[in-house]
């Protein structure tokens, strides 16, 4: 992909923002999350994450956008360092929303053009942008499908390759409180030559409305767990200067709505 493709890549990208923030507002919801956790690979076994998150909806399509802030328990990763951070903006544009017609039929309640711009520490910049459809899938809250083209400013995040990412939600009653399931998958589905292998990253959680349980808010204090499988960590193929980039990690986590 040239320099041109790219700027058009993260132009689009800036605009969804803008439009995002240009058009008023729905529905918004913020949280923070303690998460604590073991058996990572690539780097240190152990490690602790917080979490800021924000999801909204409005006018002309919908916002989700995180930053985690994680430390490595007695170690550093190959970098030297004790402690990373890594975040995500992906804007989406509604077409129903944006044209007034519905786009409707079988169980899809809309299309959308996704995007989102992924950063991190040393100079991680990754853009994605791609075709979306929300799904009316019985028993779940939500559930969408957005498929992007990926593309990084370094050979290592992947260029010029295509990743489908599902996201979901799903609520179960439990005595007098509810455990809610969500989580994504990254499944980037194709090798950008020997730097970045093909990868699926599977993330679950499964929490329990603890402030429903005693009688606060619900849908505000959430106490549960979360598993993280990454085949081919980063991007890395398995095996590669003799690491296992196989991740099956579990994290003890806290969630608090805001």
């Amino acid at each position: 992909m040239n320099s041109l493709t790219r700027a058009a890549l993260g132009s689009t990208l800036m605009l969804a923002s803008s439009l995002a923030h240009a058009y008023p507002l729905l529905w918004q919801n913020n949280s923070i999350t303690y998460l604590y956790g073991t058996d990572f690979q690539v780097d240190p076994d152990t490690q602790q994450t917080v979490t800021l998150e924000h999801a909204s909806g409005w006018t002309k399509g919908d916002l989700f956008a995180f930053f985690d802030s994680i430390h490595y328990n007695g170690g550093t990763n190959a970098a030297g360092d004790n402690s990373t951070y890594y975040g995500e903006i992906s804007p989406r544009l509604s077409l129903s929303k944006i044209t007034g017609q519905s786009f409707a039929f079988g169980p899809i309640t809309d299309v959308l053009l996704a995007g989102t711009y992924e950063f991190g520490r040393h100079d991680i910049k990754n853009y994605l942008l791609g075709p979306a459809v929300d799904l009316n899938i019985p028993g779940f809250d939500y559930f969408q499908l957005n498929t992007y083209y990926r593309h990084a400013d370094n050979d290592e995040g992947g260029r010029g390759i295509w990743q489908i990412t599902p996201v979901w939600a799903y609520t179960v009653p439990v005595g007098n409180s509810d455990v809610l399931i969500d989580g994504f998958i990254d499944w980037v589905v194709d090798n950008d030559g020997d730097n970045y292998h093909a990868n699926l990253h599977i993330n679950p959680q499964i929490k329990y409305d603890l402030g429903k349980a005693l009688g606060w808010s619900e849908k505000q204090v959430y106490t549960g767990i979360e598993y993280d499988y990454w085949k081919h960590k980063y991007g890395i193929s398995n095996g590669t200067f003799g690491l296992d980039t196989n991740q099956s990690a579990t994290n003890l986590i806290v969630k608090v709505h805001f």
